[in-house]
């Protein structure tokens, strides 16, 4: 439907690659080169769909049903029949034109599970997972009609699907001066924004460096580029691979509600948002109530110079603008998708002196920190002491989780007297929540080998309750928790 769907489809499957997944793309030609662009991103097994049929007819029952340009049965058809061969065990899909009949249609063909990209909520969805990575006051109640079915829904930017890149992109140094301006109003900039913005930044006289960003799917690049060319602080750059860079050499960026909207976050930069699309009248308000963003109603070129003009003689309220957006995206969020969908993929292997950090790190982490009987933070050289005894002791077994090549969290197994497993397990604070808690318990429980399992919950760490409740365990002190292998 547009670039910024495709790159956050690409950012996932990145994830996903990394996590040992097979990975391929199912494509159509609607005018964007979006094979060309997966193909140079390096997923070179990509299937595109035939042309479009002229005489498709959309469905009233789906708003945007004429985005697809055929019916949903031909493309199901059509998918079905791409991916027969392959297999896959999750499909993902990001089109605002099919709905339940197309993911019921396609998963039963293909026997697989569905994920479903989603944020407008207007129609009928048949999925086992959902992300919608915008902001929402309650994600399942915004869902609540349209769901059929049993869907995990995986709701707010702590999903926001960012390139690998920005989880460890330096961020946005703070100025209290304006010194240069960046623009990015989406990959395709159908509607011409970018020219808008270039208006309203004559408009506000700015005289300090502008850099416009754009790609090679824009309609009017041509025109773009000599009304660029015609001012002397401006310059015109596009196709980057990534956008990290250019929102962080900039104090002020200025974009489209789209996806960008996340990465600026995740830089965090001082951002003045422009809507220029439906779907965003809801995000992009949000976010400006929250203090993440700026924005203007009803843009014209001078109501935009009135807020860049503003922005830029307030470092209090830009400052601000940063903290917040930097709180709110941490660039994790496509690895979050990619193990909540292979989760059940999780094994353990024996941990070494070589995981002292990793393990380090997720004792020392202060929501794990929180709910343990001894919550003190840890000193390295303790920890290190501690692990050369764990090793080095028959009676312990110290686990590591994973997905793929990616640690997840510990799992320890002491022996008592009675030839009873002690169970203590720590997952990574950056994943909780992601169904990994039970995985990786049921995967150590069986390498331990172990007959009888003891666990000693806080009375406030709810979740690990109800983990080990999940699991089997039964309740035998307030604290206590106890079971039997089958």
């Amino acid at each position: 439907m547009g670039i910024g769907h495709l790159q956050r489809c690409l950012s996932l499957a990145r994830a996903l690659q990394d996590l040992n997944t097979d990975v391929r793309f199912v494509t159509r030609d609607l005018g964007i080169a979006s094979a060309k662009t997966i193909l140079d991103r390096g997923f070179d097994r990509t299937v595109t769909l035939p042309a479009i049929d002229e005489l498709f007819e959309p469905d009233p029952a789906i708003p945007h049903s004429r985005w697809a340009n055929v019916s949903q049965d031909r493309d199901a058809e059509e998918t079905i029949s791409a991916l027969e061969e392959f297999r896959p065990d999750w499909l993902v899909v990001d089109h605002y034109a099919f709905d339940a009949h197309w993911h019921d249609r396609v998963s039963s063909a293909l026997d697989c599970r569905i994920a479903v990209i989603e944020d407008l909520a207007d129609r009928a969805i048949d999925a086992d997972l959902l992300l919608d990575h915008n902001l929402a006051p309650d994600h399942r109640a915004k869902y609540d009609e349209r769901l059929v079915g049993k869907t995990r829904i995986l709701g707010g930017t702590r999903y926001a699907l960012l390139a690998p890149a920005y989880a460890d992109a330096p961020p946005y140094e703070f100025s209290e001066q304006v010194r240069s301006i960046g623009v990015f109003m989406g990959g395709s900039d159908a509607p011409n924004y970018s020219e808008l913005v270039v208006d309203a930044l004559v408009e506000a006289r700015f005289d300090g460096p502008v850099e416009i960003v754009t790609t090679s799917a824009n309609p009017h690049l041509e025109s773009l580029r000599q009304r660029v060319e015609a001012l002397p602080n401006a310059m015109l750059s596009f196709d980057l691979p990534d956008l990290a860079a250019f929102f962080a050499r900039h104090d002020l960026q200025i974009g489209a509600g789209g996806g960008a909207t996340w990465e600026r976050c995740c830089i965090g930069v001082p951002t003045l948002l422009v809507i220029a699309a439906e779907n965003q009248n809801v995000v992009v308000p949000e976010l400006a109530a929250r203090g993440i963003v700026a924005t203007v109603e009803d843009p014209t070129p001078q109501r935009i110079a009135g807020r860049i003009t503003s922005l830029i003689g307030n470092p209090i309220e830009r400052r601000g603008l940063a903290s917040k957006a930097r709180e709110t995206v941490d660039g994790l969020g496509a690895v979050r998708v990619g193990l909540s969908m292979l989760k059940d993929t999780l094994s353990v292997r024996r941990a070494t002196n070589e995981d002292a950090r990793r393990l380090f790190d997720w004792r020392n982490a202060p929501e794990n920190r929180a709910m343990m009987t001894n919550p003190e933070e840890l000193a390295w050289a303790d920890h290190v002491a501690w692990l050369s005894r764990v090793l080095a002791d028959e009676t312990r077994l110290l686990l590591i989780g994973h997905v793929g090549e990616r640690d997840i969290g510990s799992i320890r197994f002491d022996l008592d007297e009675q030839g009873a497993a002690e169970v203590s397990l720590h997952i990574d604070a950056r994943f909780h929540a992601l169904g990994l808690g039970p995985k990786l318990l049921a995967a150590g429980e069986k390498e331990s080998g172990a007959s009888t399992f003891l666990a000693t919950v806080l009375s406030k760490n709810r979740p690990s309750q109800a983990l080990f409740e999940r699991s089997g365990y039964e309740r035998t002190g307030t604290q206590d928790w106890r079971k039997t292998a089958q």
